[in-house]
């Protein structure tokens, strides 16, 4: 089984992040945390890297179902959306499929909340 799904897109790579933040938000996700890969590992260990930006998307209603499902699942969340420019203009969009990730996790109320994580993160990457 796959751990994430993807899609690539043709644009600029601030655009994509603005696209993809939408996208998110249309599904009820908003954005806790925004890591810019490129620039952090530039300052850190000063390499060159292409852009990568690490998007921390929350639904909230959801986040606090797994959290009363299984009260360890913190340490999975918030689903990671990544937005990677190898190529310039070739945006590849990536999420974690959290029904994936979670099946270690063997909690069957928690499996359903994941499915339904995954399909609405799936369904925001489609729309880009």
């Amino acid at each position: 089984m796959e751990y994430y799904f993807s899609k690539t897109i043709n644009d600029n790579f601030e655009n994509a992040i603005q696209k993809v933040t939408e996208a998110l938000k249309s599904e009820g996700f908003g954005i806790l945390t925004e890591i810019d890969l490129k620039s952090t590992l530039k300052k850190k260990l000063d390499v060159d890297f292409y852009n990568y930006t690490i998007l921390g998307a929350c639904n909230p209603p959801f986040a606090y179902k797994a959290l009363l499902a299984e009260d360890k699942i913190g340490t999975m969340l918030p689903c990671n959306v990544i937005v990677q420019e190898k190529v310039a203009g070739q945006i590849e969009v990536s999420a974690v499929d959290p029904a994936a990730s979670m099946q270690a996790v063997e909690n069957k109320e928690l499996a359903e909340i994941a499915t339904e994580i995954r399909d609405r993160l799936k369904k925001a990457i489609d729309q880009l």
